[in-house]
């Protein structure tokens, strides 16, 4: 048996810019739920925003802080990480960060599919969303071949000038030399 699915709430209904000051008002947190709905009843008289209830903003309030309790723990860990392995880090910490945020499009995706009325749109932000995600992975993957490639470079150069100093030094023939950079060192 699957849990019912609920549409959306009073407040995810309500048009772009009276939400955005309801979870303005929410994020600041100096204002009781009643004190809210009275300020929201100033505000926007006889619009959407006025009809919002205590009950509504309750649960709203909830699930932004959810969230926001989950982004908290994602950065707790990934300060974790750096602080247990240091700043060079950096590949580690990417990838922690790339999980994390396959981990929040996937809630998302999976709260989506239980609400009754998911729209285009919706879908479109959450195909983005997980399109950003698999970005991000492949970034990081990316970013850590570049490195590689980046220190194999700089060891052949090292590499290189050690041999041409050796040369100079009388110590090797140029010859010799050449046969060292192209078996070894794979240039020439």
């Amino acid at each position: 048996m699957t849990a019912p699915r609920r549409g959306k709430s009073s407040i995810q209904r309500l048009p772009p810019e009276q939400r955005a000051h309801v979870e303005r008002l929410l994020r600041e947190d100096r204002l009781t739920l009643a004190e809210m709905i009275a300020e929201l009843q100033q505000t926007f008289p006889g619009e959407p925003a006025a009809e919002v209830s205590k009950s509504a903003l309750h649960r709203y309030h909830q699930g932004i802080s959810a969230m926001t309790a989950r982004m908290r723990d994602i950065e707790a860990a990934a300060q974790a990480v750096v602080g247990e392995l240091g700043e060079g880090v950096g590949e580690k910490a990417g990838a922690l960060l790339g999980h994390a945020i396959t981990t929040l499009a996937t809630n998302a995706a999976l709260k989506a599919h239980e609400s009754d009325e998911t729209s285009i749109e919706d879908i479109r932000k959450l195909a983005r969303a997980a399109n950003d995600a698999m970005n991000t992975q492949r970034m990081s993957v990316n970013v850590r071949r570049a490195v590689a490639q980046e220190a194999r470079e700089a060891l052949q150069r090292e590499q290189a000038a050690k041999l041409d100093n050796v040369v100079k030094s009388g110590g090797l023939s140029e010859e010799r030399a050449n046969e060292f950079r192209k078996k070894i060192l794979g240039i020439g």
